[in-house]
């Protein structure tokens, strides 16, 4: 706390009001973002008394902050997840990159779809879930794809496909079908993904049986083979509510300033189980589980039901969401809550030794970069070039914040005409520092170049030209490509212990450049693979693309067709312009570019 004269005069106006308040440190960087019922109060929490290690880390760091007044502490909820979305501080619990959980989505059309989804924000459809894992909802969605034949293209097409002689759709494309039909199959499978199956098997045994006594073996075994899989889909869980009510659990539990929360799904009053976050623990252990309930929620359905802990107070919660809250006292809701906790501590227990060595690794990596340079280290750039024989020529940059990927720092560059990697190396670096000049942006702590002393020498001469101070190294690399050792701006070789954690760092940064760079790289390349010469056409689009490919079928057959024949499946202006690109005398008609 290299400003702490400043940090008091702040902490004397601070009101005791709700609201938001953005921890900073040294370069500006918002580190932390919390949210108060009384700033005045929690702010002040920070700066006197003992703290546990993990937050005398987050002190340390700061050197400033701010605080936004609100009308409420739900508005000061809700501040405070956007303002965390927005700025991804580093000491924040951030669960919105957690995995999303896969659904089935029944669409609301005349003619119905199913899909497993894991976005579900379109209102129009309903979803059925989460499942557990992708395993169980693809499963689950390929049984009711065979047992009801709802249709299975995204576009009506213009004539039955080949799902329609299979008998698993009805062919809405060229068959007028009555709605109830398909009204009753949405109600049927609406009964199933519920768990209600008991009439469906007693149906599919009756009618495996009549095949078996009519000698139709073949059919018989279809049937129990639609039994047994109906049976695996929707075994009996551990526990089973009868009201069938979708409802959802969660717990947590801290230790050692971790905390691990855990949630229970139930749909159909059966239960999934899933495994949420385990995360270093900077906050109040209430307002990391709140935080967590909301974040979660926007991007996940509310159920009719959740059911929390009764020690906390959900109040803000329950004026934030649009559902029912419980914290059960007694009977089978407790027990569930209590489930819940108990499976919290024990994954807390298998995996914070693994969690906490991760972070302990990062750490020691970063304490080597400052101790080899000299100087605090917390953001770290690292550039690569990728081509082919000098054709499609870019670059990536990855960002490291205190040893974590920052992915919305990321950026691509695609490069002008290729002369050498020097070159290249020498234009990325000038477009990236130059544009930080002019727009006055955070500058690295370490620049990384990937490659030895000409790539270091490159990246100086560009540096020296703008007149910047920035601390640069470059990424040596064995025969096989891989990191090998540190060299420093003068040429100095740096050795790494193989078994170091600064070792596998560097070698996630390498990797994780390579990664960045090659796949922008890929992209490029496939996209010019499928161009057309009707992408220089104005007015040509995807979709006039595609129609044009449907009715010519080939480029022969297109540049035989006269302006009409043209006109037929697009505007007139447009098809003008088709024939008059077709019809170029300087069209080179071996051009890689003649096809659709």
């Amino acid at each position: 706390m290299a400003n702490m004269a400043n940090i008091e005069d702040k902490l004397k106006i601070l009101p005791p009001l709700p609201g938001c308040y953005l921890m900073k440190n040294k370069d500006g960087d918002i580190i932390y973002v919390g949210k108060a019922k009384k700033l005045k109060n929690r702010v002040r929490q920070y700066f006197v008394g003992a703290h546990d290690f993990k937050t005398q880390r987050l002190v340390a760091n700061i050197d400033d902050f701010e605080f936004i007044v609100t009308g409420s502490e739900k508005e000061a909820l809700l501040l405070e997840i956007n303002l965390i979305k927005k700025h991804t501080p580093p000491y924040n619990i951030m669960f919105m990159d957690d995995k999303t959980y896969p659904y089935i989505k029944l669409t609301k059309e005349k003619a119905p779809i199913l899909r497993v989804v894991r976005n579900t924000k379109d209102k129009k459809a309903e979803y059925f879930g989460p499942f557990p894992d992708s395993s169980a909802a693809w499963e689950t969605m390929r049984l009711l794809n065979q047992l009801y034949p709802l249709r299975k293209c995204a576009r009506l097409q213009k004539k039955e496909c080949l799902y329609y002689h299979m008998k698993q759709c009805l062919g809405p494309c060229v068959h007028e079908i009555d709605d109830a039909c398909y009204q009753q199959m949405a109600n049927e499978i609406r009964k199933f993904l519920k768990g209600d199956v008991k009439e469906m098997l007693n149906q599919l045994k009756q009618e495996m049986e009549q095949a078996s006594m009519e000698l139709q073996f073949e059919k018989a075994k279809e049937k129990h083979d639609l039994i047994q899989a109906i049976t695996h889909v929707t075994a009996k869980q551990q526990i089973d509510f009868k009201d069938r009510k979708d409802r959802d659990v969660f717990g947590c539990y801290v230790d050692k300033g971790y905390i691990s929360i855990q949630g229970f799904f139930l749909r159909g009053g059966k239960l999934l189980e899933r495994t949420l976050h385990i995360t270093p623990l900077y906050e109040n252990e209430e307002d990391a589980f709140l935080s967590f309930i909301l974040q979660y929620y926007e991007q996940h359905p509310l159920p009719q039901e959740i059911l929390l802990p009764q020690y906390y107070d959900i109040g803000v919660l329950a004026q934030t969401l649009d559902t029912k809250l419980l914290q059960p006292l007694r009977g089978d809701k407790l027990k569930l809550v209590e489930m819940v906790i108990a499976n919290a501590k024990n994954v807390h227990q298998q995996k914070f030794e693994l969690v906490e060595r991760k972070e302990n690794r990062r750490e020691e990596a970063m304490k080597q970069l400052c101790d080899i340079f000299q100087k605090e280290i917390h953001r770290i750039e690292i550039f690569d070039n990728s081509h082919i024989s000098g054709s499609f020529n870019v670059s990536g940059m990855v960002v490291f914040k205190d040893g974590e990927p920052s992915k919305q720092d990321y950026r691509l560059y695609k490069l002008g005409t290729y002369i050498s990697d020097l070159d290249s190396m020498k234009e990325v670096i000038y477009r990236r520092y130059f544009r930080l000049l002019k727009e006055q942006g955070r500058f690295p702590d370490l620049l990384i170049v990937d490659g030895g002393w000409l790539q270091i020498e490159a990246a100086k001469e560009i540096l020296s030209a703008l007149e910047l101070d920035i601390t640069l190294c470059g990424l040596v690399k064995d025969d096989n490509h891989r990191t090998n050792e540190l060299m420093d701006k003068d040429g100095k070789i740096i050795p790494i212990q193989r078994d170091s954690s600064l070792f596998f760092l560097l070698t996630q940064m390498q990797d994780e450049v390579h990664r960045f760079a090659i796949s922008y790289h890929r992209k490029l390349r496939n996209k010019a693979m499928t161009k057309s010469i009707l992408d220089e056409v104005t007015g040509i689009g995807e979709v006039r693309k595609k129609e044009i490919w449907k009715h010519f079928k080939s480029m022969k057959r297109l540049k035989e067709a006269s302006v009409e024949e043209i006109a037929a499946v697009v505007p007139q202006a447009v098809a003008q312009n088709i024939y008059d690109v077709l019809h170029n005398p300087n069209q080179n008609e071996d051009s890689a570019y003649d096809k659709l």
